[in-house]
C-alpha cells in the first residue's frame, strides 16, 4: 500500500496515474492500433503464417509498430519486470477472440532456454497463456515444448541473424490429432513460431493455430 503511494503505477502513454492492474488509461486506449482479428476469419497475419508451415487459424491482438504504444506495452513485458501485463493483454484478447466452433485443444507458449528464465525470472508468455486459456476452457501444457538451445533476445540480434532456428526446439513427447494454439509475444519474420510449429506437426497427425500479442508489419 505504501509502496502504491510513493510510487503510483502510471499510464505509459499519458503518464497519467491508473489502476496497478493496468497498462494505460482509458483515454489512451484509443491509442493502440488493435488489428480487429477475430481468429476464424483469414488475414494477413493468417497469409504470413501460410508461407512458412500449414496454419489453420493465426491472429494478431495488435500491430507493433515503431514507436508505438503496442510496442511499450509489449516491451514492458519482456524487459520492464512487469509479468502482470500479461494478463492485461491476455484480457483484451479474450475480449475480442471469437474460436466458434474451432475451439483449440490445447494451448503452448514459446519457450524460454532454462537460462533465459532464469535470468529474466519469468517466461513473459506464461500468463497471458494461463488467462486465456481458463477463459475458454482450453488445456495448457508449458512443458511440452522445449527449447534446445540459449541465444540472445531477437529484439537484440541482427535481422542477418534472426533465421538461425533449425533445431532451436523439440518436443518433450509423441502426441498426435491435436489442435495445438501457439502462443507469441511478436511476430516478425515468424521463424521463431514456424520452428515451433513444425516440431508440433511431426510430432503427429496435428494442426497448428497461432495467437500473438503484436504483428510487425
Amino acid at each position: 500500500m505504501l509502496l502504491d503511494l510513493l510510487f503510483p503505477n502510471r499510464c505509459l502513454h499519458c503518464n497519467r496515474i491508473i489502476d496497478a492492474r493496468e497498462m494505460v488509461c482509458g483515454i489512451c486506449m484509443d491509442q493502440i492500433k488493435f488489428t480487429h482479428h477475430d481468429f476464424i476469419t483469414p488475414n494477413f497475419l493468417t497469409e504470413r503464417c501460410s508461407l512458412l508451415f500449414p496454419v489453420r487459424h493465426a491472429c494478431a491482438l495488435m500491430q507493433f509498430e515503431e514507436d508505438s504504444l503496442s510496442r511499450k506495452i509489449v516491451h514492458q513485458l519482456k524487459y520492464g519486470q512487469r509479468e502482470m501485463a500479461g494478463k492485461v493483454l491476455a484480457g483484451w484478447a479474450c475480449e475480442r477472440l471469437d474460436f466458434a466452433e474451432e475451439v483449440p485443444d490445447l494451448m503452448i507458449s514459446v519457450p524460454l532456454h532454462p537460462r533465459k528464465l532464469r535470468e529474466r525470472g519469468y517466461n513473459q508468455l506464461h500468463l497471458f497463456t494461463e488467462t486465456v486459456a481458463a477463459h475458454f476452457s482450453i488445456a495448457f501444457d508449458h512443458q511440452l515444448v522445449k527449447r534446445n538451445h540459449y541465444r540472445k533476445a531477437q529484439a537484440k540480434k541482427d535481422k542477418s541473424h534472426r533465421t538461425e532456428t533449425e533445431g532451436l526446439f523439440s518436443v518433450a513427447k509423441r502426441f498426435e490429432n491435436r489442435h495445438v494454439l501457439i502462443i507469441d509475444d511478436v511476430f516478425t519474420t515468424g521463424n521463431t513460431i514456424s520452428s515451433v510449429a513444425w516440431e508440433i506437426l511431426k510430432a503427429g497427425n496435428n494442426t497448428v493455430s497461432v495467437l500473438v500479442m503484436a504483428v510487425d508489419e
